[in-house]
């Protein structure tokens, strides 16, 4: 199973962005997903994840309400939407998947993606 992260870029405070993970491979409605970022000099961290069945997601408090994710497992893709972009959202953004629940533990997740800058200036 391979992970394709997409959509990264360079954007104004307040801006929005949208990222993509588009899944190949493997069937996207298999899997659970979870979208992380890492910050220079700091751990990785997690921002948001999408169960396998049913589409729930659940999301860090540091992005609940600015981020939405989705999913169109017809595509094998799954969108980050951000919204009113903080400089502190600043970061990598990696997709990753595993066959379990979604869950807040990076170490849990089975496949990643390549991972996508997102930059945010104030």
């Amino acid at each position: 199973v391979q992970l394709q992260a997409s959509g990264g870029g360079l954007v104004q405070a307040g801006g929005s962005l949208r990222l993509s993970c588009v899944v190949s491979g493997g069937t996207l409605s298999t899997y659970s997903m979870g979208w992380f970022r890492q910050a220079p000099g700091k751990e990785r961290e997690f921002a948001g994840g999408i169960w396998r069945s049913g589409g729930s997601t659940f999301y860090a408090d540091s992005v609940k309400g600015r981020f939405t994710i989705s999913r169109d497992n017809a595509k094998n893709t799954v969108f980050l939407q951000m919204n009113s972009l903080k400089p502190e959202d600043t970061a990598v953004y990696y997709c990753a998947a595993r066959r379990g629940a979604a869950v807040t533990t990076a170490t849990l997740y089975h496949y990643w993606g390549q991972g996508t800058q997102v930059t945010v200036s104030s």
